[in-house]
């Protein structure tokens, strides 16, 4: 189960609350920490001040061994004392260290052994702080001086040091009323600037605005167009992908001004005149690009502007290759060089005074022809097809190539999704590779075999040859754009188009190569509901 995000705004909230509450925390523990040390210094020159008084009492005997009654007179003057400097006791020795009175009975009479007790009996007044029975006391040492200024015992007071809890009960309502005030203000402050910063961000969380900018930047770098934007002090904010395989930038331009990154760009003039520009030519690093440059507003005020283009020669060159018109001219130029060649021969032959041999061969030629025509035109029901087929044989001889297109072929509808212009490509292409498969080839005898099938369920299409073949390192590769085992430009789009238009029809691609002895890419599609699929136009 997922654990729902919390909102920034209390976030924020809780954040700042803490940092308030630890900093008072922080401040109430130095607090303390002085509190207790003026407390200890308080009760060291208290203690001090009580045990000087017990000292310099007057007629105080400590001859309590030869009159035992003294020691009850000691002990109710001591406890008296104690009361009115409300010490927590008060302690006399002698100077056999027996303790004359103690708030315990019990040890009276008893010798003292406490280990900081010892200067005071060489006449040092001094504080010390221990850990006893009633927890951690600082108490007093002072010498009893007699008339003669003799040491005649030690005078001890005592005061119980409050401890942490004692201390904070001590100081409970003033905590309680600092915290509260403390805890309203800043939750009330934090909120108002929590909720400032929310508006700021459109009532976005970080995590949807992490989200639409990865969105943002990978749907701009999947875009098949070139996308430049900069904001309206021409510093780049969007260059995506394409733009930079157009132009040839590798580097991050993100932040840097558009025109130390492409001079000639003509997008600073968008901010200038506040109006799109469309469908315009460009000449831009020697490149002809056909551009859509439009400003961007935001509640009506020009922030920037983007710039979306192509590059018009890859524009040119796909639209040819999707409508065919490269295939046909071609075809065309080998049919008029093939029926040129045919009436130089019937032509020299006449000349000859052959004339029976001049009319079998146009007999022949027509009856040849026309067979493959008509059985293109009854078994493939599409009229652009049966002209690329037949353009491909006669490219064929003029190559030297037998094209061989299998009999049993058949084909009365195109797959769904799919349309004459995709098996034009598909066919064009895979025909032109085998053609080129035969250029090193001069010994062996050259050939191709076409074939397309088609039944309720599957569309299917072979093209094999026997030319060069492919390496086995290499098939891997042939799909990719750009790639291409000859070094002429504008090589290595055919088959990753025909990769791109199998792909979107759901179809399935096999190539068995083998180097020297031949290559064959076998492509299937499924044909779907009789309604889904493409129709086919016989003009």
């Amino acid at each position: 189960m997922r654990v729902r995000r919390l909102p920034i705004q209390w976030k924020m909230t809780g954040m700042i609350i803490y940092i308030v509450w630890f900093s008072l925390l922080l401040l109430g523990i130095i607090l303390i920490g002085q509190f207790f040390h003026e407390e200890e210094n308080r009760l060291k020159e208290k203690a001090m001040l009580t045990a000087r008084t017990v000292a310099e009492l007057p007629n105080l005997t400590m001859d309590t061994k030869v009159n035992p009654a003294a020691v009850d007179s000691l002990s109710k003057t001591v406890e008296r004392m104690r009361m009115i400097n409300d010490a927590d006791y008060i302690v006399v020795l002698d100077m056999d260290r027996i303790r004359l009175t103690h708030p315990n009975k019990d040890l009276v009479g008893t010798p003292s052994s406490s280990a900081d007790e010892g200067p005071a009996f060489t006449e040092h007044s001094y504080t010390s702080k221990a850990k006893g029975e009633i927890g951690t006391v600082i108490r007093a040492f002072v010498p009893i001086m007699n008339a003669d200024h003799q040491q005649i015992g030690v005078a001890i007071a005592g005061y119980k040091l409050p401890g942490f809890i004692d201390m904070i009960s001590s100081l409970r309502s003033q905590l309680f009323l600092t915290a509260g005030i403390a805890l309203a203000f800043s939750a009330w402050g934090a909120w108002l600037l929590a909720r400032h910063i929310k508006r700021q961000m459109f009532k976005l969380e970080p995590d949807e605005i992490a989200q639409l900018l990865v969105e943002r930047t990978e749907t701009f770098n999947a875009m098949h167009e070139a996308i430049i934007a900069i904001d309206n002090n021409g510093v780049i904010t969007i260059f995506n992908r394409k733009a930079k395989e157009i132009l040839g930038i590798e580097e991050d331009v993100i932040g840097r001004r558009i025109v130390d990154v492409l001079p000639d760009t003509h997008l600073l003039e968008i901010l200038e005149i506040d109006k799109p520009i469309y469908n315009k030519d460009l000449h831009i690093r020697n490149l002809a690009i056909l551009s859509n440059r439009i400003p961007i507003k935001v509640e009506g005020k020009t922030v920037g502007a983007i710039a979306i283009f192509q590059d018009r020669t890859e524009v040119n060159k796909l639209a040819e290759e999707l409508t065919g018109v490269k295939a046909f001219v071609s075809a065309l130029r080998v049919q008029n060089h093939e029926h040129m060649n045919k009436l130089h021969t019937i032509a020299g032959l006449i000349q000859l005074g052959n004339k029976e041999a001049a009319l079998k061969y146009v007999f022949d030629i027509t009856e040849e022809q026309g067979e493959l025509t008509r059985f293109l035109s009854e078994h493939i029901k599409n009229d652009s097809l049966t002209g690329l087929l037949l353009s491909k044989v006669s490219r064929g001889k003029e190559l030297g190539i037998h094209v061989e297109i299998d009999r049993h072929s058949f084909m009365k509808s195109f797959p769904q999704r799919m349309d004459h212009h995709d098996f034009v490509l598909i066919l064009g292409n895979l025909i032109e590779n085998a053609f080129d498969s035969f250029k090193n080839q001069l010994e062996k005898e050259k050939e191709i075999y076409i074939s397309i099938q088609q039944t309720e369920k599957v569309f299917a299409i072979l093209v094999e040859d026997n030319g060069c073949g492919i390496p086995n390192d290499a098939v891997q590769f042939i799909f990719n754009e750009g790639y291409s085992s000859k070094s002429s430009s504008g090589r290595g789009i055919g088959l990753y188009m025909v990769k791109q238009i199998v792909e979107k029809g759901n179809g399935a691609i096999q190539v068995d190569s083998t180097v020297d002895i031949g290559t064959s890419f076998s492509i299937t599609f499924e044909m779907g509901d009789e309604s889904d699929q493409g129709s086919v136009n016989r003009g």
